[in-house]
């Protein structure tokens, strides 16, 4: 079996760079097969035939961005889909803090149009149309699209083009902003999705994309935010490349804590010439420190991956041994790739549950894990609740404070395990 250096090393054959064209891409981390992380199982689907598709990303050895061959087709992923942004309260204040901030850098008016690729339940722009702007959406998942009109929020159902961002503008005018949040990496064709943003701004316009970091991914192990639908992964520097193929510039950057560390990355049109910030120039020299301008540093992510996996592993089989019980909490797209890594079904993780309304009575896909509504831990109460949006730690810890009623703690399982009081967030020994 080779190493994980040699496997590196070893191009991946007829797999193209979606950015650059080269045909030279090496091995990144390899996470075997799952199945597509939304597609969440009715009772029906149990028996029926489920696909899996490969989970191994590649890095180009042309332009070093980490991405993931296009084995799923989004059309039939994001048509209808199971996420709804409303869901987490923390999530909807960061978009409101992130408007009012973006209202002034922009120098956004009552006349002023706000555009949202990928715009969800109008999570973001619900707070465009109370400060009493324009706002347009543009959400290809037509349930999810419906929620943000009932919303008030102006929601064209449709992928992002070249020709949906100029139909979008000529009916629209040109948006003095768009936004791009959390769908940088869920689309495969990178250079056409970012011409269509720049057909849709204005030439004296801002685009705002707010996507995971990889040094952040890689530094803290958060090997679960790969899956299929995301189809790539980016740096500063393979950000910058790809804001370019599609005529734009990268002008600033922000580190965000979001989904356990994002860049947020302001561009305008190429032609308008503004030169990037001192931002743009600390973060690429800290990924360069960190070994990202090379094929070479981007080895050793492997290697802290499986001991994740073998660190909850083993500790959900000690707590079965001594009898304990262990429910989940939450079912997001991340939390899927954990549980079909890890190997992990009913009979070391009871059930999850999940805020959100439509995942009720569904399973998690590949590991068949049922999914209750929260009142299910109250009823049940477990000696541990583990949870898998560790992103939203702090929010989740105070959620379920009560936990501690019954003597029942949390688990973390990334960066590393972590057993912790609930409420306090103290960690404890198991």
């Amino acid at each position: 079996m080779p190493t994980e250096t040699e496997a590196l090393d070893n191009p991946a054959s007829k797999i193209i760079c979606r950015l650059c064209g080269s045909a030279d891409l090496a091995g990144f981390v390899d996470l075997g097969a799952t199945p597509p992380c939304e597609l969440f199982l009715t009772a029906e689907a149990l028996e029926a035939p489920e696909p899996t598709f490969p989970l191994h990303p590649r890095v180009c050895r042309s332009c070093l961005l980490v991405q993931l061959p296009p084995l799923i087709d989004p059309d039939e992923t994001f048509t209808e889909y199971a996420y709804f942004s409303s869901f987490s309260t923390s999530w909807v204040e960061h978009a409101r803090r992130f408007v009012t901030a973006a209202t002034e850098r922009a120098g956004l008016t009552s006349d002023s149009l706000v555009v949202e690729a990928a715009s969800n339940d109008g999570y973001l722009l619900q707070h465009v149309v109370a400060d009493g702007m324009r706002a347009v959406g543009v959400e290809p998942s037509a349930n999810v699209g419906a929620a943000a009109r009932e919303k008030g929020v102006p929601t064209i159902t449709a992928f992002l083009s070249p020709e949906t961002g100029a139909a979008v503008r000529a009916e629209h005018g040109p948006a003095a902003l768009v936004v791009a949040n959390n769908v940088y990496a869920h689309i495969p064709d990178v250079v056409g999705f970012t011409q269509g943003l720049r057909a849709m701004v204005a030439d004296d316009g801002w685009v705002s994309i707010e996507v995971q970091h990889l040094l952040t991914l890689m530094r803290h192990r958060q090997f679960d935010t790969i899956y299929h639908e995301h189809f790539q992964y980016y740096t500063v520097g393979t950000a910058q490349k790809a804001l370019r193929s599609g005529g734009l510039e990268l002008v600033d950057v922000e580190l965000v804590p979001t989904h356990g560390g994002s860049i947020r990355c302001w561009a305008r049109p190429t032609e308008l010439g503004a030169g990037p910030s001192q931002a743009v120039a600390d973060v690429l020299a800290e990924e360069a420190a960190a070994g990202l301008e090379t094929v070479e540093g981007h080895a050793g992510f492997a290697g802290e991956v499986s001991r994740i996996r073998n660190d909850l592993v083993r500790f959900l089989i000690e707590a079965a041994d001594a009898g304990k019980v262990v429910a989940g909490y939450g079912a997001p797209g991340k939390g899927n790739t954990l549980l079909n890594y890890c190997g992990i079904r009913p009979d070391l993780l009871a059930y999850t549950v999940d805020r959100n309304p439509y995942k009720h009575g569904r399973y998690t896909p590949g590991t068949r894990i049922p999914i209750h509504p929260p009142e299910r831990i109250d009823a049940d109460r477990p000696d541990y609740v583990l949870v898998l949006p560790w992103n939203l730690r702090e929010e989740i810890t105070a959620q379920l404070a009560h936990v501690a009623d019954w003597g029942g703690k949390l688990v973390y399982p990334i960066p590393s395990l972590q057993v912790v009081e609930p409420g306090s967030g103290k960690v404890v020994d198991p």
